[in-house]
């Protein structure tokens, strides 16, 4: 059974996670190696407490919550734990998601270990990849471009500062809920993506499902709706903006 201290060093865990892993037992070299960032990936998410937000207030300081709602010229600050704060809507100047700790860490290490890294792909050819994956997945293919532009535009080896990977931005918790090995690998990541993403249309309207995307099902939920986060906002925008021309 894995086990994950905060704290410790991020190379030891994930080696020793392969060791103990049955994926460490029976086979070893790269792609195991990968299995294993991508194992850790998955610890620390459920390592790390509930879904919540960071809250940047007027005077500097930050404050996390649960959620956080806007009435007219309040906001109400739901408290991790119960109870609530009602306070001038200007005392929050942004809100944000909470981050997965060590996530680009992670996916540093998924990149320096990945085969496909090397792999040289103009962007027509991965255009035309797009194009036969999001056929195949039963995804538009004008929205499976807004979303690869926005993500990643057209960079395989793609690394975000919260630890997204690849073409379609993978969080290291996703590649390991799709069983994606190599999440540099440009075509499985699209695949993955893109099902993900025909996923998300299913049970959410387009603009829900793209915030969903970005930002999680979870907050999504939260908010009811596309959540207050400027980026989350921005790329929902920028993605239906770009649908409309």
């Amino acid at each position: 059974m894995f086990s994950w201290t905060p704290g410790e060093d991020v190379r030891f865990a994930m080696t020793r996670a392969l060791r103990q892993s049955p994926v460490g037992a029976r086979c070893g070299g790269i792609r195991c190696h990968l299995a294993a960032v991508l194992a850790l990936g998955g610890l620390m998410t459920l390592a790390s407490p509930a879904a919540a937000d960071i809250v940047r207030l007027a005077h500097g300081r930050t404050l996390i919550v649960d959620a956080c709602r806007f009435e007219d010229d309040r906001v109400v600050l739901i408290l991790p734990g119960g109870g609530e704060v009602r306070a001038a809507r200007d005392l929050v100047v942004e809100i944000l998601p909470e981050e997965v700790p060590r996530a680009r860490e992670m996916a540093l290490a998924a990149l320096a270990a990945s085969p496909s890294a090397g792999r040289r792909l103009t962007e027509a050819a991965i255009r035309a990849m797009v194009d036969r994956i999001a056929a195949r997945v039963g995804v538009d293919a004008r929205l499976a471009h807004a979303v690869v532009q926005a993500e990643s535009n057209y960079r395989p080896t793609a690394v975000s500062p919260k630890g997204a990977m690849g073409l379609m931005q993978l969080m290291p918790a996703l590649a390991r809920t799709y069983a994606l090995d190599d999440p540099f690998d440009p075509e499985r990541n699209l695949e993955v993506g893109l099902r993900h993403l025909r996923a998300l249309l299913l049970k959410y309207d387009l603009r829900r499902a793209l915030a969903a995307y970005n930002a999680g099902e979870g907050a999504v939920s939260r908010y009811g709706g596309v959540p207050p986060y400027r980026e989350t906002q921005a790329y929902v925008q920028r993605i239906v903006a770009s649908l409309r021309r």
